[in-house]
């Protein structure tokens, strides 16, 4: 097995413990994403060997898990992909339909905790005007 410090190229390996390492996750969530078919790593012997595939797909459900997407979401734009321009094309479309509904949620949130902000800023104003009054 090579190691990610000890190769550049495309055969490039990792195992379990320095794949988690370099993308800051546990290995339990690699073997889970696994569990799930969300990737299917190689074998070597009974250690799990990931690939660039492996690599760039949990990239890809770690930053759709960041944007707040369920697994199954990610799962559909993930296994979009095999190669084809078709089939690039399709992932692209569905993954910017997902990304609007996520950017629409978020200014609707942003928006909400403005709104709230503001509130807890006049609440608190109120309350020191009070304690003043008070003294």
């Amino acid at each position: 097995m090579t190691s990610a410090t000890e190769a550049s190229g495309a055969d490039q390996t990792w195992t379990v413990g320095e794949l988690a390492d370099e993308l800051g996750v546990t290995t339990r969530t690699l073997r889970f994403y696994e569990a799930e078919g969300l990737i299917a790593p190689g074998r070597a012997g009974s250690a799990r060997v990931y690939d660039h595939r492996d690599r760039a797909r949990i990239r890809l459900i770690l930053r759709g898990k960041r944007f707040g997407m369920s697994l199954s979401e990610i799962r559909e734009i993930v296994d979009m992909y095999d190669g084809a321009a078709s089939s690039e094309r399709r992932q692209l479309e569905t993954l910017l339909t997902r990304l609007d509904e996520i950017t629409a949620d978020l200014t609707a949130r942003q928006r909400d905790l403005k709104r709230t902000m503001s509130e807890v800023g006049e609440v608190a104003q109120q309350c020191r005007d009070r304690l003043a009054q008070l003294s």
